[in-house]
């Protein structure tokens, strides 16, 4: 049974459900259902090869640990800050770690993610209502989430006409007086092109968007947007020597001209 949240990616009608398929009301199309999860995007999109599929087994380490966990909750402090209660989507969730590390009961999670794999692994760790969408089409009404958040996604959508679709739709789906969180790589850091050659999931037609071109997508719409610079904490840092990169990060994203340097463009923008 698909969520009633989610509608047809096409016209967004409500969907019907049966054990193997879901099918539009309106336009009547056909959508699979592959291992439990609906597979909601335009049949041209799907059989694509998705390269997350192949290395979902291995995404979850492909980072130490303790780096991962010390991003983790960053983030989750902010989106705890944005969205203290309430719906949130996560658009690109992966493996579901964000999801997973925001729990409580505070917070009504939803994903999705193209990867069928990708969320195959996420069922594993939880419960939370997902289907397999792309970011450019989300298979939800207007008007249905408290925040939509996307980290690290950006990146890999490649073409500004998918990145400015993808952050409208973000937009859509999100209540007025809602928020959408952004958080992906930021060019001006020297560092991510050697980082991004010895991870699996990046394959080097990656291409990171500059902070202007969220702004172009986003002020159109009247959206008020808050742009900072977080992260400078790298890979190769050992455990033991964390909790002091962690005091000389919180000092460095303080001071002007560094911290532009950021490993990450962070950006929430308010629905009005």
């Amino acid at each position: 049974m698909v969520d009633p949240r989610f509608r047809c990616p096409l016209c967004r009608s409500e969907l019907a459900t049966s054990s193997d398929a879901v099918s539009c009301t309106g336009c009547t199309t056909t959508f699979p259902v592959v291992d439990g999860i609906a597979v909601l995007k335009d049949p041209a999109l799907i059989g694509d090869d998705d390269h997350f599929d192949t290395v979902s087994e291995e995404y979850d380490d492909s980072l130490p640990a303790h780096v991962v966990r010390h991003y983790l909750d960053k983030r989750v402090d902010y989106i705890r800050r944005v969205c203290p209660a309430g719906s949130v989507l996560d658009v690109g969730c992966g493996t579901g770690t964000l999801l997973e590390h925001l729990g409580g009961a505070d917070h009504d999670r939803v994903g999705i993610d193209f990867s069928v794999g990708m969320l195959r692994v996420m069922r594993k760790k939880m419960s939370v209502a997902c289907a397999a969408a792309s970011a450019g089409q989300l298979p939800f009404p207007d008007d249905t989430f408290d925040l939509a958040v996307s980290v690290a996604v950006l990146h890999h959508l490649e073409e500004p006409a998918l990145v400015r679709s993808s952050l409208q739709e973000m937009h859509r789906v999100v209540r007025p007086g809602g928020r959408l969180l952004i958080w992906d790589h930021n060019p001006l850091n020297p560092y991510w092109p050697i980082l991004m050659k010895r991870v699996p999931q990046d394959v080097g037609t990656e291409r990171l968007v500059p902070l202007a071109e969220i702004r172009a997508a986003l002020d159109p719409l009247g959206a008020k947007l808050w742009p900072r610079r977080l992260g400078f904490i790298p890979e190769f840092v050992p455990a033991g020597a964390l909790p002091a990169a962690v005091r000389a990060e919180r000092i460095l994203e303080r001071i002007p001209g560094i911290r532009e340097l950021g490993a990450h463009n962070v950006v929430v923008a308010q629905k009005v």
